[in-house]
């Protein structure tokens, strides 16, 4: 069983900073990626950011500049940082990630519950 916990999500006046985090536990071989997604209300939930175990990342194009994913292998935990927050990255951030567990074949995908994030103006 594994289990994806976000933390960190809040109020914030636009043009502050969160951090957010992801911690993954359970019976976790590996994991090859891990990334933030957001949801907005009446929205689709979109890719914000990725990074792979390579340290490779991808970031929408609205949060380039402005956010900054990184990751803590050895605690399974990975962060967003964001920062110059705006009233339109108002969303709940989930957290995913692609991991092969023991005793699987192959790599799952995984999601925690969300966090939300209030930016106010």
């Amino acid at each position: 069983q594994v289990q994806l916990v976000e933390s960190g999500g809040g109020l914030v006046q636009a043009g502050g900073s969160l951090r957010l985090s992801c911690a993954a536990s359970g019976s976790i071989v590996s994991i090859d990626l891990m990334c933030w997604y957001r949801q907005a209300p009446g929205k689709q939930r979109d890719l914000v950011a990725a990074l792979t175990s390579g340290g490779s990342t991808n970031y929408a194009d609205s949060v380039k500049g402005r956010f900054t994913i990184g990751r803590d292998n050895a605690k399974n935990t990975v962060y967003l940082q964001m920062s110059s927050l705006k009233p339109e990255d108002t969303a709940v951030y989930y957290c995913n990630a692609n991991l092969l567990t023991i005793g699987a074949y192959r790599n799952m995908n995984y999601w925690g519950k969300g966090t939300l994030v209030t930016v106010s103006s």
